[in-house]
């Protein structure tokens, strides 16, 4: 997992406890990078299962 990776991963995780999902504004006003590294970054995390989005409620799993 690269730093980015784990950041993002934090920041999601992070705020879900809270029942807030977060957008990509708030991504890249907390990690400082672009749209595109960020979206990269969760193809990332979502393809090797560390990520989950779950359509039905909404929210990301773990």
């Amino acid at each position: 997992m690269t730093d980015l990776e784990r950041k993002i991963y934090r920041i999601i995780y992070n705020m879900s406890r809270f029942r807030k999902n977060p957008s990509i504004e708030d991504l890249k006003r907390k990690t400082g990078k672009d749209e595109v590294s960020i979206r990269k970054a969760v193809k990332n995390l979502m393809s090797r299962k560390e990520l989950v989005w779950n359509k039905e409620k909404k929210e990301w799993r773990f």
